[in-house]
């Protein structure tokens, strides 16, 4: 398995169109990135949630998945499944995220998610943050939409369960969701691992990067 660095991160976008989104598709890489780096800012963004009980599990949740980050977490109050009709106010948040900070790092849904929030976010996220190393997250979920990522990052054994644990620990308004449970997350990460060469892995699209071979 052929592996790339991203360099030194200093700075971490993270994105999603609802609360748990960040959290279910890279909370393992959070986890990973932030006990690495001590102090790691991490820029949060939400755009759904904002004044609920949602946006109260997201901080707790963040802060919990960013251990040791100067995190700072922006939730909005657009409506939950009608991200089109309000494309206007996502474009301005997204825009607002680029102005105060330049990350080392872009994590955002996948631009082929078959969720229209999800999808719709990625496609601003690409155009915002231009020259940024940007990887789309995976959520599982009824439409089967899974594919073939590009990317991988591996996760050990007690992150994954780490990841699972926040996730039942900090999301209850999920739990009665089917697909919310311990086996499909790690049944996900598993697979993934199983394509890496690890035990688990959290997996993500790549739009587009520029490789530095010369030395």
């Amino acid at each position: 398995m052929i592996r790339l660095g991203a360099g030194p991160l200093d700075r971490i976008v993270a994105v999603g169109a609802h609360c748990d989104d960040i959290a279910i598709g890279a909370g393992g890489t959070l986890l990973t990135l932030c006990q690495a780096r001590p102090g790691i800012r991490v820029d949060a963004l939400v755009l759904t949630g904002g004044g609920s009980g949602r946006e109260q599990e997201e901080q707790a949740a963040l802060a919990a998945f960013c251990p040791g980050a100067d995190l700072r977490l922006t939730v909005h109050k657009l409506p939950d499944g009608r991200f089109p009709a309000h494309w206007e106010e996502a474009k301005s948040a997204v825009e607002e995220l680029r102005e105060r900070t330049d990350p080392d790092l872009v994590l955002a849904p996948r631009t082929d998610d078959a969720h229209q929030d999800h999808r719709g976010l990625a496609q601003l996220m690409t155009t915002a943050f231009r020259d940024h190393l940007v990887l789309g997250y995976e959520i599982v979920k009824w439409d089967g939409d899974l594919g073939r990522p590009a990317a991988y990052q591996p996760l050990e054994a007690k992150t994954a369960e780490q990841k699972v644990r926040l996730l039942q620990e900090h999301y209850p308004s999920q739990r009665h969701r089917p697909w919310y449970d311990r086996e499909a997350f790690l049944g996900l990460a598993r697979i993934r691992g199983i394509e890496c060469h690890a035990r688990y892995a959290e997996a993500f699209a790549v739009a587009k990067l520029t490789l530095n071979l010369g030395g």
